[in-house]
């Protein structure tokens, strides 16, 4: 499993992850990173006073915004000939989903809320990554427009929304650059697992829109390994034992043929064949990151918009305290990611509540930093409801804590 999840004896350092190599037939390992915006790997190597630096590029959400299917394409080469030049031979991006809600968390991999310009961006990205004999892996399918409880979200959608909308840029980048790979989401979509959806990877995907490429789950997503396998699902991530145990429990008690097993073991050969492994391509550790900062440059210049300021800056005459502080109130920004699972206005207090009492002391030291910023009459307080597992003595030192500092 170490190697699975970019660690241990990996290929690359940073990786997300390898394939599971068999020596003995010559089948090498295949190696996985991430992402929508450039690889992610290590940087700095145990033992090695070398860099493995890459492009940060720009976000999906950017590229969309230049309307240039030929400078995203650009940037798409760009991105797979450091993955080539470093051994990767899957990069786990685009990001196509919908722009569905402001508040998903990962918007900015994505490129709009509009699906022909997600699947023509989407295609010209992988066109551009695989004219490296990289591949490219389109995500998440699909629905997936929520990061909040993204487990176990289940997206309920009408046939035309879904056709209309959330598979339509997926479409448009299978028939217009089928790419070597596709990961299936976390959500259900209508009650069933998109990975174990044989209506999504099989009915739609392969028989109707022609798709040629492997499907791999997202990492520990979905629940049962047989209906993925028998949906079309073909490499579950990130290959742990449990993974492996379920899979063979489930053929020996019948639940999952040796021709569906095949089936999926064909299409991951076939992606192994065609990659740069088995070609023994002699990668150098060595991109060309001046060239690439050139096109960085441009494509993120090109994209950005500039918004003419028409009586509409300073802000006047704001009643609403959430208006002028809503930054500030914000759990995920101002107060720290994950700190608390509720950050509410009552009254003059802001009310903090968390069920992990171990995440409170730098989110405290962040809410003391912005209190200058906040109306005086403001102050901290802490919700105490038993539904939050908060231990009393840790309330009470932060409670302390809070009375004097602020």
């Amino acid at each position: 499993m170490s190697s699975a999840i970019g660690i241990g004896d990996n290929l690359v350092p940073g990786a997300a992850g390898t394939t599971v190599g068999i020596p003995r037939l010559g089948i090498p390992r295949l190696v996985l990173s991430d992402g929508p915006a450039g690889l992610r790997i290590h940087s700095t190597r145990e033992n090695d006073e070398e860099k493995y630096y890459c492009t940060a590029f720009p976000i999906g959400t950017l590229l969309a915004s230049t309307w240039n299917k030929e400078l995203v394409n650009e940037v798409g080469r760009a991105m797979g000939s450091e993955a080539l030049e470093y051994g990767v031979d899957l990069i786990l991006g685009p990001g196509v989903n919908i722009h569905r809600h402001p508040l998903c968390g990962r918007n900015f991999e994505y490129y709009s809320e509009d699906p022909l310009l997600t699947g023509e961006m989407g295609a010209a990205m992988v066109n551009g990554i695989e004219s490296n004999g990289v591949g490219a892996t389109p995500k998440h399918f699909v629905a997936n427009n929520q990061e909040t409880s993204r487990n176990i979200n289940n997206s309920i959608v009408s046939n035309r929304a879904m056709r209309e909308i959330y598979l339509k840029g997926f479409e448009i980048i299978v028939k217009k650059s089928q790419p070597w790979a596709i990961m299936s989401s976390y959500n259900k979509v209508n009650g069933v697992y998109t990975s174990e959806s044989k209506q999504l990877l099989t009915d739609i995907l392969r028989n109707e829109w022609g798709y040629e490429g492997i499907v791999m789950t997202d990492w520990f997503g979905g629940n049962n390994v047989s209906e993925q396998i028998k949906a079309g699902n073909d490499l579950l991530e990130p290959g742990t034992k449990n993974i492996w145990d379920n899979l063979i429990k489930a053929h020996e008690d019948g639940d999952l043929s040796l021709k569906e097993i095949d089936l999926s073991v064909s299409r991951i050969l076939a992606l192994i064949i065609k990659s740069n492994k088995m070609s023994n391509y002699n990668f150098t550790n060595e991109p060309d990151l001046n060239k690439n900062a050139i096109i960085n440059r441009r494509s993120a210049s090109e994209g950005m918009v500039l918004l003419k300021n028409e009586n509409m800056l300073p802000f006047e005459n704001i009643k609403s305290v959430y208006e002028k502080f809503d930054k500030v109130l914000d759990p995920h920004s101002a107060i720290g990611y994950g700190a608390f699972d509720k950050v509410n206005l009552k009254g003059n207090n802001i009310v903090l509540a968390t069920a992990h009492p171990c995440k409170f002391p730098e989110a405290i030291e962040k809410a003391i930093n912005i209190k200058a910023e906040l109306p005086k009459e403001l102050s901290f307080i802490l919700d105490e409801k038993e539904n939050y597992d908060i231990i009393d003595n840790d309330l009470n030192k932060i409670k302390q804590h809070i009375k004097e500092r602020i």
